[in-house]
């Protein structure tokens, strides 16, 4: 017997996680997004990571019907940023700084970089899908991340 939904939400908040906007665009280039710590590397050779999209997202239905998305990697000042496209509702991209990028995912301004990916794969799990992206584009910058644990924003210690 699985334990109950409580003890898991607790125990998965005991592992610090970078904070990401996963965003994608629909067939008019209208940008979605929402925020995720459920991202991860998964190959070097193919480049691929994977992000878990939950269903009941709003945004839901467009990462399923979406070729790309991207990973933009929240810096630790964009707390703002996370709260934003962690709501519902509303246009979370309105006033926000951001470019389509090469494969067509949108990109937010002010990151820590971006992963932009061509989706290679999508599996059930759960109440969540889980969406494996080859790597085509990407960006890194300097700066801190911003990092979540035992549901709170963190930053990293020297």
């Amino acid at each position: 017997m699985p334990i109950d939904k409580e003890t898991f939400r607790r125990a998965m908040g005991s592992f610090a996680a970078g904070v990401t906007v996963v965003t994608t665009a629909d067939g008019a280039g209208r940008p979605y997004g929402l925020t995720a710590t459920a991202f991860s590397s998964v190959s070097l050779l193919p480049p691929l990571a994977l992000v878990c999209i939950g269903k009941d997202a709003a945004s839901y239905q467009q990462f399923t019907t979406s070729a790309t998305f991207a990973v933009n990697f929240l810096a630790a000042d964009q707390v703002d940023m996370s709260n934003r496209f962690a709501s519902s509702g509303g246009n979370k991209f309105d006033g926000v700084d951001w470019r389509l990028g090469q494969l067509g995912a949108p990109l937010l301004s002010g990151t820590l970089g971006y992963a932009e990916c061509r989706v290679v794969n999508a599996y059930d799990g759960g109440d969540h899908t889980i969406f494996v992206g080859e790597i085509g584009a990407a960006e890194i910058s300097a700066g801190e991340p911003l990092i979540y644990f035992r549901s709170a924003y963190r930053k990293l210690a020297d």
